[in-house]
């Protein structure tokens, strides 16, 4: 049933583009179910969960220092919740079911407000059964912009995913549960688009420069890309502004959760390829995202940009006093667990496995009780992630940003998601400035949904 980019070419069906009208002065954004034509023509439609009736969501754009009002309507008959993945939030808007809020019921609402501190590309998703809600379409772009913008001459996003879906039927294949995909590298689909369509496409002019926003929405798939075409510069991670732009050169890596902006120039002549390209299952290099390149805006390339302006608070002092917290990434086929707690209870492998739980972070099993740490408000912390398993994991900590501590103390980029690849050490320093209960978990979902969740406390 696999699937590639030339024997399931697709066009995003007509989904409703109606926006719902303002309830008592707060727009609204409603989970519901649609239909949405991933598939071609020929393929039955696939019924989706969605954001307002389309995949991904809408874009919600807004300028750095602003507030962001939304009301979730949940017309879904499911509960559902939502998480602003990225942005530096109150505790009680971060909108974890059971760890944040309860989870909205079917036919309820819950209001979220909350002010944008940081300029940069986040995005929201579901945050209650993630694995199924995500996979089945309720993600979305959230662009904060830059009081000063930088000097481009078009600002794109780039939402990428995957679907798994049956093209006898255009359903997607239901194996939220599938004890395969949850204890190893988790769901991969068969099916890779940008903004909903799996034929991508944008027009631009040799020497044109655009800032391409990119967003790996996608379960558990990590995208390796490269650019065809274009010069760029990588200026940003997970919405964190580079002191510098660096070149790209190679491949970019992009795990689930992640983004990248990027500012490139348009190098390509007029009908010749460009575009971004994803390494395919079978080794080759497809396209992604394809640009048309029509006539000339300049006679040359522009240089290097200059770097975006800084965000507040990105500077962690005190990492060498800071003491170490150990927290081992554990479990998974090939390597399972001797013991671990899960429910306030020590469980073995056999039994764990039972219950659908096949990971743990440092000796824990999903929530517990009592957090990973507490930590005291304004405390700079260090955690060592060892992944002891045979699978990468994406590591993503809520409610603050952190730097990779290097073997030689140099620190990396903020970030709020890191990739972790098996057999590896990775340390990563945040100042804990931020109160509340902040979720720690493999953004590959099937992870997190079977154990591989811990939290901490920010006191």
């Amino acid at each position: 049933m696999k699937m590639t980019r030339r024997s399931f070419c697709t066009g995003l069906s007509a989904a409703s583009l109606m926006r719902p009208a303002l309830a008592q002065g707060l727009p609204l954004l409603t989970a519901q179910e649609t239909m949405v034509q991933l598939a071609p023509d020929s393929y039955p439609a696939t019924p989706v969960w969605s954001y307002d009736g389309t995949i991904p969501g809408p874009a919600l754009r807004l300028p750095q220092a602003s507030r962001l009002e939304r009301r979730l309507v949940n017309a879904l008959e499911v509960p559902t919740t939502i998480h602003w993945h990225g942005i530096r939030i109150d505790n009680a808007m971060d909108g974890v079911a059971g760890l944040t809020q309860d989870a909205v019921p079917p036919g309820q609402s819950f209001d979220y407000a909350f002010d944008l501190p940081d300029a940069g590309t986040y995005w929201y998703h579901a945050h209650t059964k993630s694995m199924e809600q995500v996979a089945r379409g309720l993600s979305g772009a959230l662009i904060v912009e830059e009081v000063t913008p930088p000097d481009v001459d078009r600002d794109e996003v780039l939402m990428i995913d995957d679907w798994l879906i049956d093209p006898e039927t255009g359903l997607f294949v239901d194996s939220f549960a599938s004890p395969m995909a949850r204890s190893h590298g988790g769901r991969i689909g068969n099916l890779v688009g940008v903004n909903g369509r799996y034929d991508y496409r944008l027009s631009a002019r040799q020497h044109e420069r655009l800032r391409l926003r990119l967003i790996n929405s996608a379960n558990a798939q990590i995208f390796g890309l490269r650019l065809e075409g274009l010069t760029g510069w990588t200026v940003a991670l997970d919405g964190m502004p580079l002191a510098q732009p660096e070149a790209v050169t190679g491949t970019l890596v992009l795990a689930p959760a992640q983004r990248i902006d990027l500012i490139v120039d348009v190098t390509a002549e007029e009908g010749a390829a460009a575009g971004i390209l994803f390494a395919a299952g079978d080794d080759s290099w497809q396209a992604l995202a394809e640009i048309t390149v029509t006539a000339r805006a300049a006679t040359k390339s522009r240089g290097a940009p200059a770097p975006l302006p800084p965000n507040p608070r990105m500077e962690i002092n005190g990492v060498d006093a800071a003491p170490v917290l150990d927290m081992p990434l554990q479990g998974g086929a090939m390597r399972g667990l001797k013991n671990t707690l899960f429910n306030g209870q020590a469980m073995g492998w056999q039994e764990l496995v039972q219950k659908g739980q096949f990971w743990a972070l440092a000796g824990q099993a999903g929530l517990g009780e009592a957090p990973f740490t507490t930590l005291s408000r304004g405390e700079t912390a260090r955690i060592r992630m060892k992944n002891d398993t045979m699978f990468p994991h994406a590591m993503h900590l809520h409610g603050m940003h952190f730097r990779v501590r290097k073997e030689d103390g140099a620190l990396g980029p903020l970030r709020d998601t890191v990739l972790v690849m098996p057999n590896e050490t990775t340390e990563i320093t945040f100042l804990a400035d931020n109160p509340g209960k902040w979720l720690l978990h493999c953004h590959m979902l099937g992870h997190a949904a079977s154990g591989m969740t811990n939290w901490i406390m920010v006191a």
